[in-house]
């Protein structure tokens, strides 16, 4: 397995960005060693920790609104970068990624962090990873906010701006990182250094396998290789009575209506603060991630 490592010199004068790098090694199929990045933060002696998952084609950074706000609170905030985003190692061959892996793979920078105790924050690929390991390590997890994203299984299949979007990722010829998740903002247009920011990680197309073979790894079909997988997570969620919230924007055409799937068949669901967030595109965190943190710590508080 070929694998770049985006050099630190490009991660230098991030605008509220001021968080020092932690690693961890994990193995791929192969033995290869990869390189996890996440940013650690928050006050020493914090009860709760917040477990950021971001999605495509972002990273960490997507959260920098937010981790003030629920660092502020007395929480600790942990937001990983998968592989092939962000400081994390970044395998080049578009076949080295399946969704598989990616869930191994976060699954072993879980384990080895020993995180516990952990509010679940996910939106986009982070819920189809961050849903799997939290039902994979209950135990680990004492609270689940679904913001924008989804555990498809492939019935019923994608709708048709996925559909779109999935054509688009595999045919454009450059994969054009912030301008593609300024396009899934509300708020438009992004300032010149927060476009930098997303792009920073993707010197080069090389560096941008993952984020481009992401789309064809959603579960599209029942005899997707994951679609069994996600089914037996699903199992998991019909029994889940920990607190779960969905908290989604209004603007987003990508997962509008995606949480009536939860808030139907996951018992956690039943009397949470539900709630829909005015001018919150798909990229929430970016539009409101004051307002999304602010709602996450009532609900850390109203259900600790």
């Amino acid at each position: 397995m070929k694998v770049l490592r985006t050099p630190d010199d490009c991660f230098v004068g991030l605008p509220d960005w001021p968080y020092e790098p932690t690693y961890t090694d994990v193995t791929a199929h192969d033995g290869t060693t990869l390189r996890v990045h996440h940013v650690d933060t928050g006050p020493d002696d914090a009860r709760e920790t917040v477990l950021c998952m971001h999605g495509e084609p972002t990273w960490s950074f997507l959260y920098r609104k937010m981790i003030p706000v629920l660092a502020g609170a007395g929480h600790r905030v942990v937001a990983p970068d998968l592989i092939g985003f962000g400081r994390s190692d970044k395998p080049t061959a578009l076949t080295d990624y399946t969704y598989e892996r990616h869930v191994d793979w976060m699954s072993q920078w879980l384990v080895k962090n020993n995180l516990r105790n952990l509010t679940l924050v996910c939106q986009d690929w982070g819920s189809l990873i961050g849903l799997r390991l939290a039902t994979a390590f209950p135990q680990r997890f004492a609270r689940i906010v679904l913001a924008n994203g989804g555990l498809p299984t492939g019935d019923p299949p994608p709708n048709e701006a996925f559909l779109k979007w999935r054509e688009f990722s595999q045919t454009v010829p450059v994969f054009t990182t912030a301008r593609i998740i300024e396009g899934g903002c509300a708020s438009k247009p992004l300032a010149p250094e927060v476009l930098a920011a997303y792009d920073a990680p993707y010197p080069t197309e090389e560096h941008k396998a993952g984020a481009r073979i992401f789309p064809t790894l959603v579960p599209a079909s029942l005899d997707d290789p994951s679609s069994l997988p996600n089914r037996k997570a699903w199992e998991v969620l019909g029994e889940w009575t920990k607190p779960f919230v969905t908290m989604f924007g209004d603007s987003d055409p990508v997962t509008k209506n995606g949480e009536w799937a939860f808030r139907k068949n996951v018992p956690g669901c039943a009397g949470m603060p539900h709630t829909t967030i005015v001018g919150g595109g798909h990229f929430i965190q970016e539009d409101k991630g004051p307002e999304l943190a602010a709602a996450i710590n009532a609900f850390i508080a109203r259900h600790h």
